[in-house]
C-alpha cells in the first residue's frame, strides 16, 4: 500500500503543482512588493499625492487623555487598503496570465500520430486473395 502511496505522490503532476504553488507564492511577493513600493506611489503622485492606504471613514474619533495618551482608538473603515488590495490583485493576475501565456507557447504540439497500418490478420487475408487469382 505504501508503494501505491508513493507512486501516487511522486508523480509528475503533483511535482508540478507544488512548484507552482510554491512559484506563485514568491511571485505574489514580489509583484506585492512592486505594487506597494513602486506603483502606488506613482499613482499616488499622479492623483495629487493621495495615499490610498490612508483613505478611510472614520466611525467614532479616538478618545484623547490630556496627557496625550489614547484611550480609546478610532474606530474606522479603512476602504484605502482595500483599494491598493484590489490594485495589487489586478496586477498579480496580470502578471501570471502573460507567465502562462509565454510558457503556453513553449509547449510543442503533439506530433501526429503516424497512420496505422494493416493488421497481420489483414496482410494474410490480402495474400490469400491474391492466391487465388
Amino acid at each position: 500500500m505504501f508503494k501505491e502511496f508513493k507512486n501516487f505522490i511522486m508523480t509528475g503532476n503533483v511535482i508540478d503543482l507544488a512548484v507552482a504553488v510554491l512559484l506563485a507564492g514568491a511571485m505574489g511577493l514580489v509583484v506585492s512588493g512592486f505594487v506597494s513600493d513602486i506603483m502606488m506611489p506613482l499613482v499616488g503622485h499622479f492623483s495629487g499625492g493621495i495615499d490610498f492606504a490612508d483613505m478611510k471613514v472614520v466611525l467614532d474619533e479616538a478618545v484623547v487623555a490630556t496627557d496625550g495618551t489614547v484611550t480609546k482608538p478610532e474606530n474606522a473603515i479603512l476602504y484605502g487598503k482595500w483599494i491598493n488590495a484590489i490594485i495589487n490583485l489586478i496586477i498579480v493576475g496580470f502578471v501570471l496570465f502573460i507567465i502562462v501565456k509565454a510558457y503556453n507557447k513553449t509547449k510543442t504540439p503533439p506530433a501526429p500520430a503516424a497512420p496505422a497500418g494493416p493488421t497481420q490478420e489483414e496482410l494474410l487475408a490480402q495474400i490469400r486473395d491474391l492466391l487465388k487469382k
